[in-house]
């Protein structure tokens, strides 16, 4: 047993390590996205009536008129000794900054992350025990619809809806909690209806495999086959798309904080990128990309723990 735990946690250091040349390559092409892009800070800030002279000089104090791999070498220096580095804008470091953003967004994303998973697991598993009920060809289309339409769109006509013409909700900002609602169900609708799609297919294989006639002749009950037999291998599917629509949920936040006005990390981000901000939108995405990538790292533990199978190679 201390020998498998021991494996277990190479294993998990390995993962991890790999982390960072995923970072770096990720740091790379931000950087030399917002890099090639037309314009500079300089011009950004000042406007366009100011003069070049000034705008140089501006750029100068900014270091933005280095060459292209120094600054980049430059950032990645100052990220290993803990320094995120200083917004152009609004001349105040990131991470005083970042952390009055990020609270909104990441309470905002998890909330979002909590039912669409609930949803779209339920309904599919509802849908693979009633195949070709009226429940199951529902909820097809339901999902199959939330999958097709755009996350801005959905949540302007949300707004439309709900906060216009009814009423009923805040439209914008987050001053109280009915103010989530429309924001969290615009960011779970295509995750769950991507999962309810992929639960019920994964239910389905493994409802009609040779183990679910075992156990019911062994006389288990129509419950305990679907939720100790069927649901825990037709799990791990689904678990790799959870984790991956978490981060999809997150960057899917840069668009629905700006449609419903709310004052979190997306709108931040997208501010930085539109001033082109570069220390902002690196530092921003230094942080997106390791919180997806430790989910990763998550659920490919979990892998092991709900598949002896998956458990078995990891420990050799």
């Amino acid at each position: 047993m201390k020998r498998e735990n021991e494996r277990m946690l190479k294993y998990i250091l390995k993962r991890l390590l790999l982390i960072i040349p995923t970072l770096l390559g990720v740091l790379f092409i931000v950087f030399a996205i917002m890099n090639f892009t037309p314009g500079d800070p300089g011009r950004q800030i000042l406007g366009i009536s100011a003069k070049q002279e000034t705008v140089d000089e501006l750029n100068y104090q900014l270091g933005y008129d280095r060459p292209f791999l120094v600054r980049f070498v430059s950032y990645i220096g100052d990220l290993l000794q803990g320094d995120l580095g200083t917004s152009y804008r609004t001349r105040q470091p990131f991470t005083g900054e970042f952390f009055t953003k990020v609270p909104v967004t990441l309470k905002l994303g998890c909330l979002s992350f909590i039912v669409s998973s609930i949803v779209g697991i339920s309904l599919g598993i509802l849908s693979a025990v009633r195949q070709y009920s009226f429940a199951d060809t529902f909820s097809t289309i339901t999902a199959i619809l939330f999958a097709s339409i755009p996350g801005f769109f959905l949540g302007m006509v949300l707004i439309y809806v709900f906060g216009l013409k009814l009423g009923l909700l805040p439209t914008h900002g987050i001053a109280e909690w009915r103010s989530y609602i429309l924001p969290v169900v615009t960011l779970a609708a295509g995750g769950s209806a991507q999962l309810m799609r992929l639960t019920r297919t994964t239910m389905l294989e493994a409802i009609r495999q040779d183990f679910m006639r075992t156990a019911k002749a062994k006389g288990c009950t129509p419950a305990c086959m679907v939720w100790k037999h069927a649901l825990k291998n037709a799990l791990l599917p689904v678990l790799t798309v959870m984790g991956t629509s978490f981060g999809s949920i997150l960057g899917g936040a840069v668009i629905c904080e700006t449609v419903f006005a709310i004052p979190g990390l997306g709108n931040y981000i997208l501010t930085a990128i539109r001033s082109k901000d570069i220390p902002v939108v690196m530092s921003s995405t230094v942080f997106l990309s390791a919180f997806f990538c430790l989910v990763m790292v998550v659920v490919d533990i979990l892998y092991a723990v709900i598949d002896p199978r998956i458990r078995e190679k990891v420990v050799k």
